[in-house]
C-alpha cells in the first residue's frame, strides 16, 4: 500500500508532538525533582502520595497541639511550685503555733503571714495562660477570673467564690488519643479531675483553710490550730503534691508524643519522596533518549520529504 505524503506528514507530526510532550515532562521532572506532576502520571502513586501528605498535615497539627499543651503545662507547673511553698510555710506556722511557746504578739505576726499567703494564693488562682490569655484554673469557663473575694473593712479576705466549673478541655495529640493538662480550681462533685484549691475527694480547701488558720491565730486559739488547722493544711499540701506529680506524668507523656509525631512526619516525608520523587540519573537518561529520538525523527522526516520533492520534480 502506497503511503501518501499527507499521511506521512501527519504521522511525523504526531510522532514529534509525542516526543515534545515526553521531553517537556522529563524536563519538568529534572527541574522540580518530582516524578509525578499529575494524577495521570501514576494514579496509584499519586493516591499514596496524597494520603501520605494528609497524614503529614495531621502529624503537623498534633505537633502544634502538643507544643501548646507543653507551654500550658509549664505555666501550671510554675503555679504548683509556688503553691508548694505556700502550703509548706503554712504547715510550719501551724507547727510553731502549736508548740505553746509563742506569745500573743508572735501569733499576731503569724496571722499576718498567713494573710499574706492567702492573698498570694488568690493571685495564683487567677493566673492567666501567657500564650492564650485564658485563665488557667476556671475549668472550661476560662474567659473570666475563676475566683472573686469578699473583704472586711480592714481589707482582709473573709470569703472566696469560685466562678469556674470542674470540666476540662481535651486535646488530641495523636490519632484517637486525647489528653488534658488542665486542673479546675474547684471540684466538689467527688468525681472527675481533682480540684487544685478545693477538692472534695482529697479534703483540700486551701483558701478557706488559710482564712480559718489566720482567724484562729488572731484570736489565740492555738488548740484549734493544732487539732484542726494543722490537719487541714496537710490535706492541702498533699493535694498540691498530687497535682505536681500528675503534671510531671502529663509532661512526660507529651514529650513522648512530640517525639513520635516528629518521627512519623519524617517517615511520611520519606515515603512521599520515594513515591513521587524522580530518579535523577534515570530521568536524565530518558530525557537524552527522548531528545535523540526527536532529532532522529526530524532528520528522517527531512530526508523523506526531500526525496518526495525530487520524485515530484522528476
Amino acid at each position: 500500500m502506497r503511503v501518501t505524503d499527507a499521511a506521512f506528514n501527519n504521522t511525523l507530526i504526531n510522532q514529534l508532538n509525542g516526543l515534545t510532550s515526553q521531553q517537556y515532562n522529563l524536563q519538568n521532572q529534572v527541574t522540580t525533582g518530582m516524578r509525578i506532576q499529575s494524577a495521570s502520571d501514576d494514579p496509584a502513586a499519586m493516591e499514596d502520595t496524597l494520603n501520605d501528605q494528609a497524614n503529614v498535615a495531621a502529624q503537623t497539627q498534633f505537633s502544634s497541639n502538643i507544643t501548646t499543651l507543653q507551654d500550658r503545662a509549664g505555666s501550671i507547673y510554675n503555679v504548683l511550685e509556688s503553691l508548694q511553698s505556700v502550703t509548706s510555710q503554712a504547715g510550719e506556722i501551724t507547727t510553731s503555733a502549736g508548740s505553746g511557746t509563742q506569745t500573743t504578739a508572735d501569733l499576731q505576726t503569724s496571722a499576718s503571714q498567713v494573710n499574706s499567703l492567702l492573698n498570694q494564693v488568690v493571685s495564683l488562682a487567677n493566673t492567666k495562660d501567657p500564650t492564650t490569655g485564658q485563665y488557667l484554673f476556671g475549668g472550661t469557663a476560662s474567659g473570666q477570673a475563676p475566683y472573686t473575694v469578699t473583704k472586711d473593712a480592714s481589707g482582709d479576705i473573709t470569703g472566696v467564690t469560685y466562678q469556674g466549673n470542674s470540666s476540662v478541655n481535651q486535646t488530641e495529640i495523636s490519632a484517637g488519643v486525647n489528653v488534658t493538662v488542665d486542673i479546675p480550681g474547684s471540684n466538689t462533685s467527688g468525681t472527675g479531675v481533682r480540684g487544685l484549691f478545693t477538692d472534695s475527694q482529697s479534703g483540700a480547701d486551701l483558701m478557706n483553710h488559710l482564712i480559718a488558720l489566720r482567724n484562729d491565730l488572731s484570736s489565740g486559739n492555738t488548740a484549734t490550730v493544732t487539732s484542726t488547722d494543722s490537719n487541714n493544711i496537710q490535706d492541702d499540701e498533699n493535694n498540691v503534691t498530687y497535682q505536681v506529680a500528675n503534671n510531671g506524668v502529663v509532661q512526660t507523656h507529651l514529650d513522648t508524643a512530640a517525639t513520635l509525631a516528629s518521627n512519623n512526619s519524617t517517615s511520611l516525608n520519606t515515603m512521599i519522596s520515594n513515591s513521587s520523587s524522580a530518579n535523577m540519573v534515570q530521568t536524565m537518561v530518558q530525557l537524552t533518549s527522548a531528545q535523540n529520538a526527536y532529532q532522529a525523527a526530524l532528520e528522517s522526516g527531512v530526508k523523506v520529504m526531500q526525496l518526495s520533492i525530487l520524485n515530484y520534480i522528476s
